[in-house]
């Protein structure tokens, strides 16, 4: 690979060259996280197709959140497409606020993230994070949320050590994403009260008739943004294959649309990704916008080859 100085490398960036350095034989295969979440599997795909079409080997490794960052910090993981912002505030400020990872774009705007309750339950009152206390006996005392480790979780965790919203004597349930929706599901065939961590994207928008609950703004925001994230130089060391990740960018829709195929047709992530790129090829243009093939070549041309 050709050695840019710094200086050289910065004005390359200001001028937003048409092309992107090509990367060597060391940024071959990119290696990302995926946590076990729907939308991550999504985005996840997405950048697989496309990476894969540039001509890169793409590994992910399925991994607790408190680990990726781990990763990203040790040089063991390149890239993740997962920050949940403000939810991972703390894993934030712990490795990205200090330059131990490095914050490359951000991917998706105007998430949420909080606990949620089903229809019949916000019909019944409980609006909001105060309100849970007064039904304590109809949840089971029992808050439901993702694997162990995850951000909310920790959130959950402390608002029960500190008897938040006097819920110092409530559990919470930790589990996969896909056991805590099969959780739900049980409960809601049921009708029986039960709360548990939502997000948006997620086909459990259209799948379930829920709500979102307030008051729970200091832990989780209100809306929110999800960023990319890379291990510390790797824009410098891979620059082409971290422009296309910079270049990533996704709307609620299209994730909801992709995590619904999987879910409505049995398919998977990989394939339904597929599908959604090839049926809105202008994506492309602002995706590939600055980028090459692994070895210098066209990268749409590459790409469409692959669709």
């Amino acid at each position: 690979m050709q050695k840019f100085s710094t200086a050289v490398f910065a004005v390359a960036l200001s001028l937003g060259a048409a092309t992107a350095q090509a990367d060597d034989a060391q940024c071959s295969t990119v290696k990302m996280a995926d946590p076990g979440w729907s939308d991550i599997a999504t985005t996840n795909a997405i950048a697989r197709l496309l990476l894969e079409s540039l001509g890169y080997q793409v590994k992910i490794d399925s991994l607790a959140v408190p680990i990726i960052y781990g990763g990203l910090k040790d040089g063991k993981i390149d890239a993740f497409l997962g920050n949940w912002m403000p939810a991972q505030q703390g894993f934030h400020d712990k490795f990205v606020a200090n330059g131990d990872v490095q914050q490359l774009a951000r991917n998706l705007e105007g998430t949420e993230f909080t606990l949620a309750v089903p229809d019949y339950v916000w019909n019944a009152g409980v609006k909001d994070f105060a309100d849970l206390q007064k039904h304590a006996e109809q949840f089971d005392k029992k808050l439901y949320g993702i694997g162990s480790g995850a951000p909310a979780n920790l959130s959950l965790k402390e608002i029960i050590d500190k008897n938040e919203f006097d819920l110092g004597q409530w559990k919470l349930v930790e589990s996969s994403e896909q056991a805590m929706l099969a959780q739900v599901d049980r409960a809601v065939k049921k009708n029986q009260f039960i709360t548990f961590l939502g997000w948006t994207p997620h086909p459990m928008n259209v799948k379930l008739k829920m709500h979102y609950l307030t008051g729970g703004e200091k832990w989780f925001g209100s809306k929110g943004d999800v960023y990319t994230l890379t291990r510390k130089g790797y824009p410098q060391a891979c620059p082409n294959a971290a422009k296309l990740l910079s270049n990533l960018k996704f709307s609620l829709e299209m994730e909801n649309s992709i995590m619904a195929e999987v879910v409505d047709k049995k398919t998977t992530f990989d394939q339904a990704a597929k599908a959604w790129v090839k049926t809105h090829p202008e994506l492309l243009e602002g995706w590939l916008a600055g980028v090459t093939s692994k070895d210098g070549g066209d990268a749409k041309e590459a790409v469409k080859a692959k669709l």
